[in-house]
């Protein structure tokens, strides 16, 4: 029996790799092949995620994943690498959970597709575009 989550989840990527997964017909990460899944965030986890890997990036969107509609199955872990500084997520790692997606994304569950540019000095903020 497949649970119903409420919640949106979403993933970090660059626009042209979002753009190959349109040609592709699925999205599918480096991830998913070296480590057998996708990363991906809940909303209140999505900045210091950004800040701690994607600093000073450019290009970026953010994949709004409705999680009832994905075809892989999402399991919720602890981070991976373990070794995230658990002052950039601001919480305890031990009872952090992410949203881990084992096998490619199927892109009808992508609800929405936002910009997520950094600021000048090369962080991620919260902005009213970003309120999932």
């Amino acid at each position: 029996m497949k649970i119903l989550v409420t919640a949106i989840i979403v993933h970090i990527t660059y626009r042209g790799e979002w753009d190959a997964a349109q040609v592709a017909g699925e999205y599918r990460t480096a991830s998913l092949t070296s480590q057998g899944f996708i990363h991906c965030s809940t909303a209140s986890q999505v900045i210091p995620v950004a800040n701690a890997f994607y600093e000073g990036q450019h290009d970026l969107v953010l994949l709004v994943i409705d999680p009832n509609r994905l075809k892989a199955e999402l399991r919720w872990e602890p981070p991976d690498p373990p070794q995230v500084d658990e002052n950039v997520l601001e919480v305890e790692e031990s009872r952090v959970l992410f949203p881990h997606l084992y096998g490619p994304l199927n892109l009808d569950a992508v609800v929405r597709i936002l910009d997520f540019p950094s600021g000048a000095d090369g962080s991620f903020l919260m902005s009213d575009a970003l309120m999932l």
